[in-house]
């Protein structure tokens, strides 16, 4: 406080500022109503921190739901404004500190708490309270809204309604706005969004409040909104951990001096700042929802295990009395097993030398103390050159492709640190000759009577062969895969005579003009050149096809390399596009700005996509109306997920489970091999191909590949579906 009151005394005495500046302070602010009324609510709050501390200058910096906390630990915002449940994650996370507590006044006095609203269409008689939305389709903002989602699923958890579950559908709109228009529209049945946005949108006139009824209503002379849950502190403005304590300071004595009725509270909505809440009530919320920072499941004690296992304890218990009574008979036999052991050792000798596999032991010290004949016979060493030897220096000292293979990096003493096992799929053994040959191996570690790990035991096999059957299996996959092209071409030869007749009509057409216009002396430079221009026009749009023709149909490399996902929906929907627009098919492609380029063979992943939307354009034919298909490509963390959706009839639950089998197919005269073509090509990109489809409403193929190079930041637009 002391530092606090200085702050405030140099700026009430003009003083030189004593912070060391910097060129621009940005202030990430959580966009749950959109940028653009993100901006207009807060950038006059930035100008009035410019003006208050001269020599910084506050940016706002909108930010989605999800990349606040990325945003945070990059450290690419100074300050935040974020809802109480992602401040908490943060402040868990020792992300962000905070400063001071909104005050708002949105409907009506100013007030630092805020609630959430349960609401629906005042005309649906089918919704009385909490109850009723089992079945029906609810509408929230944002899975980390705190007053747009997990307050109200906190209170209907409480109703016993798990809304991930017991409801039709859970959508989210990603702002209160287009939650409030859903219901409004009919688009959902119930929506969830925080207090005063309701009151907010009928001030504004977007929306009559009578067109709206509040279920679990609650009333409070104290708070005059509109709320279905209790109330948790506002909005905290926080600073981010690496920023000067100096300038945070002087940020929170400037928001707590701020003028209520000034131009920067009047924009946002809000009567100024008030000093920071205790947002413990926040955290139990989130711990009561196993919500991040506490979504880590529970400690499982003794208790419990009492509790839940009691009746194994008890036959454990009697088990433990009966092995007690049988220890005589045990110590017994220990004698009748000494006997046998020496006969034991003899067999295990026999046993080692009659399997295929290679097998030896190592010790702590990575020396061979036992081989086998098998491991003689692949590799060509004796018993006499590997026992005592180094195992690592003899026999896989070096990969395949000539580079050193470090000694303390080899699997093989790896058990040696973390008592597990290791299974190896691909690395290559060194013969005595001096050639190498491919081996998967495992190495499980060796322990003494007492359990202390004393070695590894190492099984190794020769795929050699299995290689070669793989690589031939290979080949004879990419040759159907280029023959079910070759035959997809075909299919769509009188398609593509038909897209080419046009241009080349037209340009037959614009020449002949041309020509008659010259030969009648009726031309001059410009008419001539509009003509040629059109006829230019034309030649590349038939260019462009059979380009798109030519490299769907040319055989692909096997090499995998970097791959423009909007370059591979633009060629298949050129070539589907008079299939599409003859079965009335609008499509539509989305591809995110991080999921701009794929590792992948090209030629491959066109074929899966054409495959695909070509299933997905037949399933909507007989739609009466709605047909739709989009393309869609979003980043999951270090792969791009590409999704082919379509509004079509959905598919039958009978079938969907044998769907990517061979000769499985829901056409009637389908042959049932495309899909089982197509799954075979994502595996080989290190992928699954998967469905997920509802009875009426559509259906949703999707498999995921390997991500390409950076995020990209600016590239084609991403339209989005209406």
């Amino acid at each position: 406080m002391p530092q606090l009151l200085l702050i405030a005394a140099l700026l009430a005495a003009g003083l030189p500022w004593p912070i060391q500046a910097r060129e621009t302070v940005t202030v990430g602010v959580l966009s749950h109503r959109g940028d653009e009324k993100t901006h207009r609510a807060w950038d006059p709050t930035a100008d009035y921190l410019s003006q208050v501390l001269p020599g910084y200058r506050f940016m706002v910096v909108p930010l989605p739901f999800d990349v606040v906390e990325q945003m945070a630990a990059a450290g690419s915002v100074d300050f935040l404004l974020v809802n109480p449940g992602i401040y908490v994650q943060l402040e868990v996370a020792q992300l962000a500190t905070r400063i001071a507590t909104l005050r708002n006044t949105t409907g009506g006095p100013e007030r630092n708490q805020f609630g959430s609203v349960i609401f629906t269409s005042a005309g649906d008689d089918t919704i009385a309270d909490l109850r009723d939305l089992r079945h029906k389709r609810l509408m929230a903002v944002d899975p980390r809204s705190l007053g747009g989602f997990e307050m109200a699923w906190a209170e209907l958890a409480r109703a016993k309604i798990d809304p991930f579950q017991d409801t039709k559908s859970l959508a989210f709109a990603g702002t209160h706005d287009g939650v409030v228009e859903a219901i409004r529209d009919g688009r959902a049945d119930a929506g969830i969004v925080r207090t005063g946005i309701l009151e907010r949108m009928a001030a504004a006139g977007a929306i009559d409040l009578a067109d709206f009824r509040v279920l679990n209503l609650k009333s409070d002379p104290d708070f005059a909104l509109l709320r279905s849950t209790p109330l948790y502190p506002e909005w905290p403005f926080s600073v981010v951990n690496g920023i000067s304590p100096t300038l945070a300071d002087a940020v929170a004595v400037a928001l707590l001096e701020m003028p209520p009725d000034g131009p920067a509270a009047t924009a946002g909505g809000y009567a100024g700042w008030t000093v920071p809440l205790d947002y413990q009530s926040v955290h139990d919320l989130l711990r009561a929802l196993r919500r991040p920072p506490y979504d880590s499941p529970a400690a499982f004690t003794l208790r419990d295990a009492l509790g839940r296992y009691w009746l194994p304890v008890v036959l454990g218990a009697v088990a433990l009395l009966v092995m007690a009574l049988l220890t005589g008979r045990v110590n017994q036999l220990n004698m009748r097993l000494n006997r046998a052991k020496s006969q034991l050792e003899l067999r295990q000798a026999l046993i080692l030398d009659s399997v295929a596999e290679g097998i030896y032991g190592v010790d702590l010290d990575g020396r061979a103390t036992f081989v086998n004949r098998a491991l003689e016979r692949l590799t060509g060493w004796t018993a006499e050159d590997l026992l005592g030897e180094h195992q690592h220096e003899v026999l896989h000292h070096t990969h395949a492709d000539g580079e050193p293979h470090p000694r303390d990096q080899c699997p093989i003493c790896a058990p040696f640190e973390d008592d597990a096992p290791r299974f190896v799929e691909d690395e290559v053994f060194w013969r005595r000759d001096g050639t190498c040959f491919p081996v998967e191996y495992s190495a499980t570690p060796l322990r003494d009577d007492h359990g202390k790990v004393i070695g590894t035991v190492v099984v190794f096999r020769d795929i050699t062969e299995r290689r070669a059957v793989a690589e031939r299996i290979h080949r004879s996959e990419l040759e159907q895969a280029h023959a079910d092209r070759l035959s997809t071409l075909g299919e769509m030869a009188s398609g593509i005579a038909h897209e080419l007749n046009q241009p080349l009509t037209a340009i037959s057409t614009n020449a002949r003009a041309c020509v008659r216009i010259l030969e009648g002396g009726r031309g001059n430079l410009d008419l001539c050149c509009q003509v040629i221009n059109r006829i230019a026009d034309q030649a590349d749009r038939a260019g462009e096809i059979i380009r798109q023709i030519r490299r769907f149909a040319h055989k692909e490399s096997p090499q995998m390399e970097p791959t423009a996902v909007w370059d591979m929906f633009d060629t298949v929907l050129t070539l589907m596009d008079k299939d599409a627009r003859r079965a009335g098919v609008h499509t539509q492609c989305d591809v995110a700005l991080d999921a701009q380029m794929v590792l992948a063979q090209r030629i491959l992943i066109e074929q899966v996509l054409m495959n695909l939307v070509r299933n997905a354009i037949e399933a909507m034919v007989d739609q009466p109306r709605d047909r739709r298909l989009l393309l869609l490509a979003r980043r999951r963390e270090e792969r791009v997920e590409i999704r082919v959706v379509d509004t079509g009839p959905g598919l039958d639950p009978s079938t969907s489970d044998r769907l990517f089998e061979p000769f499985v197919t829901t056409k009637p005269n389908g042959l049932g091999v495309g899909l089982s073509i197509s799954t075979g090509i994502v595996q080989a990109h290190g992928g699954n191909l998967r469905v997920d489809s509802t009875s009426g409403i559509g259906a949703t193929f999707y498999f995921s590949l390997e991500a390409a190079g950076p995020v990209i930041a600016a590239g084609k637009p991403s339209p989005q579906l209406p």
